[in-house]
């Protein structure tokens, strides 16, 4: 119970020296920001390691995080390769597909009020499918290489997208649009001028969400035909072989994957929308 114990200290000092960073003078600035969560997460994985071990659970259950990290170490390459397959090649290129043909189908519902009521119900009707039944038919359609993970994360990430940039372009304010036509100024100008402007923290919105969606998407299409190489492919031969320190791998790489797109995103949307009342004091 030594290791257990350890972990026990550990992760009690580690949440009084995350309580006191958090109400310290320093806890807006960015090393604090960072450090917090890092602490954390840290904590998590003492405590993990220091549980399994002196309960002599199985790795086939749950392995320890120093032997997934030697499976990750060891398993580079392969790893690589999954991540080329499902996340540039799948996930990418359907995020890439999804938003645009979202943001185009937006742009033509604000023009159309006959678009309005009879695209919307239909995207909220992809919306409602249930990713283990479309996932079959994509790969059926469009065979088991990239394609067909890719035509999931469309059809996944396309209804969050559209929703949010279409109440979005209706976020300007009447004042503002009525100003706009006494300046003679067309649709277009008045789109990229003002309304586009005015709704870029509910596409980015709809963008966050949808990068998360994209990767899930990517990862669980691969369960229903891929070639011998993806994320989801590996997770599920893994689980098959008892490989379970390579199945954490490939979660652990998933995760960061997940999490450095979401800050990515997170970073543009600070950069675009500066000007937005919930970051002008960051």
């Amino acid at each position: 119970m030594s290791a257990l114990l350890i972990a026990i200290v550990f992760w009690v000092a580690a949440w009084g020296a995350n309580i006191w960073l958090s109400n310290s003078r320093w806890s807006e600035t960015i090393p604090v920001r960072i450090a917090v969560p890092v602490l954390f997460g840290v904590t998590l994985l003492v405590l993990w390691e220091g549980t399994v071990r002196s309960l002599g659970v199985s790795p086939v259950i749950l392995p320890p995080p120093s032997m997934v990290g030697a499976t990750f170490a060891a398993s580079l390459e392969v790893l690589w390769i999954d991540f080329v397959q499902t996340v540039v090649k799948g996930a990418f290129r359907g995020f890439a597909i999804g938003a645009a043909a979202a943001f185009i189908c937006a742009v033509l519902i604000d023009r159309s009020a006959f678009l309005t009521r009879g695209l919307l119900p239909i995207g909220n009707f992809f919306a409602a499918l249930p990713i283990v039944g479309i996932a079959p038919i994509m790969v059926n359609w469009f065979g088991f290489d990239w394609q067909s993970k890719a035509a999931v994360v469309v059809v996944m990430v396309f209804f969050p997208i559209l929703v949010n940039t279409v109440e979005g372009l209706r976020a300007s304010d009447t004042l503002q649009r009525d100003l706009m036509r006494t300046y003679a100024a067309s649709y277009g100008h008045t789109l990229l001028k003002l309304r586009l402007p005015a709704a870029m923290p509910f596409i980015f919105n709809g963008l966050k969400v949808a990068t998360t969606l994209a990767l899930i998407g990517a990862i669980v299409a691969e369960y229903f035909g891929s070639p011998t190489r993806g994320m989801g492919f590996r997770i599920s031969t893994g689980v098959g072989s008892l490989s379970i320190d390579l199945v954490w791998a490939e979660i652990a790489v998933a995760a960061m994957v997940g999490t450095s797109i979401f800050g990515l995103m997170a970073w543009i949307e600070r950069r675009v929308t500066f000007w937005h009342p919930s970051h002008r004091n960051r």
